[in-house]
C-alpha cells in the first residue's frame, strides 16, 4: 500500500491548523487505498503554534495517519521549512500544502490520481484565486522570475500546494545550501510536472505571513541559487553600456568638428557619468550577492535549526521524542 506524506508549514496558525488536519484526516478515509502521515513544522511562530501542534501530534502518536511535530529555533522561512519537512518524510508520495486553510486538503485525491498518470510533480492552478492584491502580485513577478531565470514552461503554473514522487524528494533533500528554492529544485529535478484545477478558498483567519521583505528575499533566492543568467543579463548589460558610451563619445567629437561653437555639455556629461556609475554599481552588487552567498554556504550556515520533534526522529531513523 502506497503512503502519502503532507507537509505543512506552520506559522500563525494556532487557530485554523486544526481545521486543515482533520480535513485532510476525513479525507483520507475516503481514500482508504492509501496510508498517510502529517508532519508540521513550526517556523517559530509567535502565537501558540507549537501548543496547537503538540494537541494535534499527542492525538495520533504512531500508526496510520500518523503526526510528527518539529519546530525551528528561530523563523528560517516557509522554504526552510519546507525542507525540513521532505526531510522527515517516508512516504511514496508526498503533498505540501498551506497552513490557512485556502488550499483545499479535501481535492488531494486529484493530485494523486495526476501522479498516478505517471507525472512526477502536480501543482495545484486555481480558476479564481483569494489572495490580497499584494500577494497576487508576488505571485505574478515569481512567476515572470521563474520562467526567465528557471526556464519554466510558460503554461505551468506554480503554487503552494503540490504533490511529488519519491524520487523527486530525495533529489531536492539532497541540497543542503543554506537558501533553499523548492520550485528551482523542483524544475533540477524532472520537467515532467503538470498542473491539475482545483478551488480556492479566502483566508479562515488573519493575514498572510509574506511581506514585501520576505517576498524579495525570496526572489533573489530565485534569482542567485538556480541560475547564472543574472550575471550573463548584467555582462550583455555592461556591454550594450559600454558601446552606448564609445558611439555617444564619437557623437560628442563629430559635432565639435562640424560645429566648433557648440558647447560642450555639463548636464549630458553629469548624466552619462550617473548612468554609468549606477549600472556598474548595480553589477557590482549582483555579483557581491553570488560571493556573500557562497562565502555563507561555506561557513556551513544551516537551511534551519530544529529546536524540538515530536513523534519523529532524526531523517532516516525510527527515534522519537516526547
Amino acid at each position: 500500500m502506497k503512503k502519502i506524506s503532507f507537509v505543512i508549514p506552520c506559522y500563525r496558525s494556532e487557530e485554523t491548523i486544526g481545521h486543515v488536519v482533520a480535513e485532510i484526516d476525513d479525507k483520507m478515509r475516503e481514500m482508504s487505498g492509501y496510508e498517510y502521515e502529517v508532519i508540521l513544522v513550526n517556523d517559530c511562530s509567535p502565537d501558540n503554534t507549537l501548543g496547537a501542534l503538540r494537541k494535534l501530534c499527542g492525538e495520533r502518536p504512531s500508526g496510520n495517519g500518523m503526526r510528527k511535530g518539529i519546530s525551528f529555533a528561530r523563523n528560517f522561512g516557509q522554504h526552510a521549512a519546507l525542507m525540513a519537512g521532505l526531510r522527515h518524510s517516508e512516504g511514496d508520495y508526498v503533498v505540501c500544502l498551506d497552513d490557512d486553510g485556502q488550499t483545499p486538503a479535501n481535492e488531494v485525491d486529484r493530485l494523486i490520481a495526476k501522479l498516478e498518470e505517471g507525472a512526477d510533480a502536480v501543482y495545484a492552478k486555481y480558476e479564481h484565486k483569494h489572495h490580497s492584491a499584494f500577494r497576487n502580485l508576488g505571485s505574478r513577478v515569481n512567476d515572470l522570475m521563474t520562467r526567465v531565470m528557471l526556464e519554466k514552461p510558460k503554461d505551468l503554473f506554480v503554487s503552494s500546494y503540490f504533490a511529488v514522487r519519491r524520487f523527486v524528494v530525495d533529489d531536492m533533500i539532497r541540497y543542503e545550501n543554506s537558501y533553499p528554492y523548492v520550485i528551482g529544485l523542483v524544475l533540477r529535478s524532472t520537467r515532467n510536472v503538470v498542473n491539475v484545477v482545483v478551488d480556492h478558498r479566502d483566508r479562515e483567519q488573519g493575514n498572510s505571513g509574506y511581506t514585501m521583505k520576505k517576498l524579495l528575499g525570496l526572489w533573489f533566492n530565485g534569482f542567485t541559487a538556480f541560475s547564472v543568467k543574472p550575471l550573463r543579463i548584467a555582462t550583455a548589460l555592461g556591454s550594450f553600456c559600454a558601446m552606448a558610451g564609445f558611439l555617444y563619445g564619437i557623437y560628442t567629437i563629430i559635432k565639435k568638428f562640424v560645429n566648433p561653437d557648440v558647447p560642450m555639455g555639463f548636464s549630458s556629461m553629469m548624466a552619462a557619468i550617473v548612468f554609468f556609475g549606477g549600472m556598474i554599481m548595480l553589477m557590482l552588487g549582483m555579483i557581491g550577492e553570488y560571493v556573500g552567498r557562497v562565502y555563507i554556504s561555506l561557513n556551513n550556515s544551516p537551511q534551519y535549526v530544529i529546536r524540538e520533534r515530536i513523534n519523529a526522529g532524526e531523517p532516516g531513523t525510527t527515534e522519537t521524542e516526547p
